[in-house]
């Protein structure tokens, strides 16, 4: 029997659910569920790291960076594959997991701006079966998102993205870099931009590049900085005062919902309704009228 190719298995083993067309930047997250077999994966220009969501662990071999390792892989055990490194995999019994794919030039981009590396000496470890408590949290945030659309927004993706790519680069990377963390928060005139540049682009996709680069920071730290601030990370206050404006709309205009979600960055009247229950108590008709 041949091995399905990198592009064989894309069409071969077809994800249950994939954030191919849903505008995530740097970042590609798929949940797959195959039956038992083999395949060669290689990625010119993206790391991967694939997480079990297996009820019932699956028995892999995995041969990459000229090693061989054959282990029962769990709920939560994850392996990381650096670009360029190719994986041949085969499992035994059906396999339910999820891949992340995080591009090279973004990661690249984040050892140079928030942890001062040299992107050219940039170099990750590969990873069989490994247990990261910190990236099992994240891969399953990435994982409810993908669930319910994007709920949360770009901006809690980038923020997600950013944290990931930070964390691999810590505890992954040949040399370790140090991170410096910066106290004490934003300045109140920093801040103020901030938040006069969300007030004014409430209807439109925030990007977390967009407001660090307001204050020329990297990412990581201005969303450090921001939390620090005001007691919460930048995509809770952009959702909180979609909402407020939300409320205002609806109770001083006659707008349709649909208009009002529009106008405030929602990307449907159940978005909308979504979360303006989990803030509020109830439906956005409800509160127009109460």
């Amino acid at each position: 029997m041949s091995i399905p190719t990198v592009q064989q298995t894309e069409a071969i083993y077809a994800p249950i659910l994939s954030s191919q067309n849903r505008g995530w930047e740097n970042i590609l997250v798929k949940q797959h569920q195959h039956p038992a077999g083999e395949a060669l994966c290689l990625f010119d220009d993206e790391h991967t790291i694939c997480m079990s969501l297996a009820p019932r662990p699956v028995r892999f071999m995995h041969i990459k960076g000229g090693k061989t390792y054959t282990s029962l892989y769990g709920k939560g055990d994850i392996s990381i594959t650096p670009a360029k490194i190719p994986l041949f995999a085969r499992w035994d019994s059906e396999d339910l997991f999820l891949e992340i794919r995080l591009a090279s030039s973004f990661i690249q981009t984040i050892a140079q701006e928030t942890l001062d590396i040299n992107p050219d000496h940039l170099e990750l470890i590969p990873k069989f079966r490994a247990r990261d408590p910190q990236i099992e949290a994240i891969a399953l945030m990435l994982l409810g998102e993908l669930q319910q659309e994007s709920l949360g927004g770009k901006l809690y993706i980038d923020s997600l993205t950013n944290v990931l790519a930070v964390h691999l680069l810590r505890q992954y990377a040949v040399t370790r870099p140090h991170l410096t963390i910066y106290e004490g928060g934003l300045t109140q005139h920093q801040l103020l931009r901030v938040l006069d540049y969300i007030n004014d682009h409430l209807d439109q996709d925030v990007k977390l590049a967009d407001l660090a680069t307001l204050l020329g920071m990297s990412q990581f730290h201005f969303s450090h900085q921001f939390k620090q601030s005001i007691g919460i990370a930048p995509y809770q206050y952009l959702l909180q005062q979609r909402i407020e404006r939300a409320k205002q709309l609806l109770k001083q205009t006659d707008q349709s919902i649909m208009d009002i979600a529009f106008s405030c960055g929602f990307n449907s009247h159940s978005h909308l309704s979504k979360q303006f229950r989990q803030f509020t108590g109830m439906t956005p008709k409800a509160y127009r009228t109460h």
